[in-house]
């Protein structure tokens, strides 16, 4: 297959943000938005492409061409014309400005299909099997969709854990799953016209009506640099605090109040312990009152965000890593933690689920908050007290990393499912 013009949409499309410009762009620097940029910056490898994204990303992504990344790539930058910068920080709103983002920026691609007459339009960010992609739905050339997920969703009776404002981003996200499954014509023409539909974990590939299943191909949302490889975490630590970590937007669906309260059950019996969340989020406030409540203020680190490099160092510093996510699409920090030698603790649901195996990690089923809090502590003191295990799974988890997730490695399946595709169209 030799060079094609592609078209790709991709509404999260940003370079991994520097310590230098952290505060204006910390925001941006989401799994999704790196997941745009290194898939974009694969398909530029071989072929010729434009990209549509947002305008709020074209200071990081000037930035990086600027300093020889993706030089040949045409970005095109649009934004629907609302008052939206609020809406960014809200799932909720943000699903909605998107919804209307994506039916301008089709608009915006039939102006550059007439001009330079694409032969494939991919579908990257955001993408959920229940929300179309326009450009995919009515662009009349060869369509992928994905990776898709939206398929995961919180297990009954983890409800009752949320907060109110929790309980009723789940019910609207329910709505809105229910219109687009049930009443978006352009959602089924996606499923109709796509060459191929790659999705991120089980729970979105059992939601592909039967009819289109011959199309679904497993993809992960996430994948690494070479940068991300740590093997050099294998060296013995020298110190006596035996440390865990997360990472993550605090929302309420990641779940991090059960991982608090699974590591204060763990911490009585363990003192020499310490816990560091990163990220930031509506819960942080909730997060850090539960901390003082449990008297462990001076044993949980909050840290608000921190650059990609500096990530990698801290997990490396740690000892296990810790992701309690209810209904998490792709999972890109457990794949990071993984690069970086880490044994992970997660929940046996959506991505994490799809990404450890017991040879790296430990997966909890989500029965019910209480047997998630009773395994994630029972897990973290089996991993305290077998440093044996503790290397042989931090060991397996980078040798996964390094043979499945490099984003290389995911650049060279995507061009095969490009040329599948275009040879399916000649048919």
């Amino acid at each position: 297959m030799g060079k094609k013009r592609i078209l790709i949409s991709a509404f999260a499309c940003h370079p991994p943000t520097s310590s230098e410009h952290q505060e204006e762009e910390k925001i941006l620097g989401s799994g999704e938005s790196i997941l745009g940029w290194n898939l974009v910056k694969q398909i530029s490898r071989i072929h010729e492409v434009w990209v549509i994204t947002q305008r709020r990303n074209a200071k990081g992504i000037r930035r990086a061409v600027d300093q020889g990344e993706m030089a040949d790539v045409k970005f095109c930058y649009f934004d629907f014309p609302v008052w939206h910068r609020t809406l960014w920080y809200w799932q909720i709103s943000l699903h909605f400005y998107y919804y209307f983002w994506q039916i301008f920026a089709f608009l915006k691609a039939k102006k550059l299909h007439r001009k330079n007459h694409f032969d494939l339009v991919h579908h990257i960010t955001y993408a959920n099997y229940w929300m179309p992609s326009f450009m995919g739905a009515f662009l009349k050339i060869p369509f992928i969709w994905g990776p898709v997920g939206g398929g995961q969703k919180t297990p009954p009776g983890f409800y009752k854990e949320y907060s109110l404002g929790g309980k009723i981003s789940e019910l609207v996200r329910g709505i809105s799953q229910w219109i687009g499954i049930k009443l978006l014509y352009s959602r089924s023409r996606c499923l109709r016209r796509s060459k191929a539909i790659l999705v991120c974990n089980q729970e979105t590939k059992n939601k592909i009506p039967e009819k289109f299943k011959e199309k679904v191909q497993n993809f992960p949302v996430t994948g690494i640099g070479q940068d991300a490889l740590r093997p050099d975490r294998y060296v013995q630590k020298d110190h006596n605090i035996f440390s865990v970590i997360t990472t993550g937007r605090l929302v309420h669906w990641k779940n991090f109040a059960e991982a608090l309260t699974a590591f204060h059950i763990f911490f009585r019996k363990y003192p020499q312990s310490q816990f560091f969340i990163i990220g930031d989020g509506p819960e942080k406030d909730r997060l850090e009152t539960m901390s003082s409540e449990l008297n462990l203020k001076n044993h949980v680190h909050f840290i608000s965000w921190l650059p990609q490099n500096e990530l990698f160092k801290r997990m490396c510093q740690s000892d296990v890593f810790l992701y309690p996510s209810l209904r998490e699409g792709g999972g890109a920090v457990v794949i990071e933690a993984m690069a970086s030698g880490l044994p992970v603790i997660c929940l046996d649901t959506a991505g994490p689920g799809f990404h450890i195996r017991k040879e790296w990690g430990i997966k909890i089923e989500p029965r019910n908050p209480d047997f998630v809090v009773g395994g994630m502590a029972q897990s973290l003191e089996k991993l305290y007290e077998d440093k044996d295990l503790r290397q042989q799974m931090g060991i397996k988890a980078y040798e996964r990393a390094k043979d499945y997730y490099l984003w290389d490695r995911l650049g060279e399946r995507l061009q095969n499912i490009y040329r599948d595709s275009l040879e399916k169209d000649r048919k």
